[in-house]
C-alpha cells in the first residue's frame, strides 16, 4: 500500500480530470455520462461506463481515489496492468448492471401496483417524468412506493464505487491478513473481516433502506461491484492466475 503503479495513477488522474469538468461545465456532464435507468430518455450505453468517471462532490471522488490507490496499487502489482483493467472495468460495469436490475424492480413492482389500483398507463408516465400525481391514489397505493418508483427512474448514479469495492473484495481475497487502520475505528482490523462486514452495511442498508453513512447511496451498486469481484478473483485463483499474467 505504499508506490502508486501506473494503471492506478492514469485512472486517478482520468477521474480527476472528470471532476474538474464538472465544476465548469456543471449539469450537462451529468446529463451526457451519469448512468441512467434505461427507459428514462436521459440514457446511453456508454454511461454503463462514464459513470464511473463521475462524482457527486469533493469527497465522494476523495474517499474513491483514496481506496484506489491505497487497495488497487498492490492488486496491479499481482495482477498486472492488462489484468487490472478488465477486473476494474468489469466491477464497474457489474455494479451497473446490478443497480438497474434493482432500479427496475422498483419501478416494474410499482408500476404494477399502480394499474391495480386503477391508474392508466399515460398517467404513471406523467408520474415518471413530472413526480405529479393526484392525492386520491394515496388511498390505495403508500406514498413510499411512488416516491421509490420516481427516484430510481429519475435519479442517476455517479462514481467510482462499484469498481473499488470489486478492488477491495479482491484485495480481501488475497491479502485477508493485512490489518486495517480506519479513521471511525482505532483499532486494527483485518481485512478479512472488514471488507465482508463493509459489504453487509451495504446489504442492510440496501434491504431496508437505512443508510449508516447517509443518503443518496447506490448500496447495491456497491454489492455489484463487490459481486462481480468475488467471482472474478475466485476463478483466478483457482486456475493460479498469478502464474498467467496478461502483461
Amino acid at each position: 500500500m505504499g508506490r502508486i503503479t501506473d494503471t492506478v495513477k492514469v485512472l486517478i488522474i482520468i477521474n480527476a480530470i472528470f471532476f474538474a469538468g464538472t465544476m465548469f461545465i456543471g449539469d450537462f456532464t451529468y446529463k451526457i455520462f451519469s448512468l441512467w435507468f434505461f427507459q428514462n430518455d436521459n440514457f446511453g450505453v456508454w454511461q454503463v461506463i462514464t459513470h464511473m468517471f463521475m462524482h457527486g462532490s469533493f469527497m465522494h471522488i476523495l474517499f474513491n481515489m483514496y481506496a484506489l490507490w491505497a487497495f488497487g496499487s498492490p492488486i496491479e502489482q499481482m495482477l498486472g496492468k492488462n489484468k487490472f483493467l478488465f477486473f476494474y472495468f468489469s466491477c464497474g460495469i457489474g455494479a451497473a448492471i446490478i443497480h438497474s436490475l434493482v432500479n427496475y424492480f422498483h419501478v416494474e413492482s410499482a408500476y404494477s401496483t399502480l394499474i391495480e389500483a386503477g391508474m392508466n398507463p399515460a398517467t404513471i408516465q406523467q408520474l415518471l417524468e413530472t413526480g405529479q400525481y393526484s392525492t386520491a391514489i394515496l388511498d390505495s397505493v403508500p406514498r413510499e412506493t411512488l416516491e421509490s418508483m420516481f427516484t430510481a427512474f429519475n435519479t442517476p448514479a455517479v462514481g467510482a464505487s462499484g469498481a473499488i469495492y470489486g478492488i477491495l473484495v479482491a484485495f480481501g481475497m488475497l491479502f485477508p491478513n493485512v490489518e486495517l487502520f480506519l479513521l471511525f475505528v482505532p483499532i486494527p482490523i483485518k481485512a478479512k473481516i472488514f471488507i465482508p462486514v463493509l459489504i453487509g452495511i451495504d446489504l442492510f442498508s440496501g434491504f431496508t433502506g437505512y443508510s449508516l453513512f447517509g443518503g443518496g447511496i447506490a448500496h447495491f451498486a456497491h454489492v455489484g461491484g463487490a459481486l462481480f469481484g468475488f467471482i472474478m478473483m475466485w476463478y483466478w485463483k483457482k486456475n493460479q492466475f498469478n502464474q498467467n499474467r496478461w502483461d
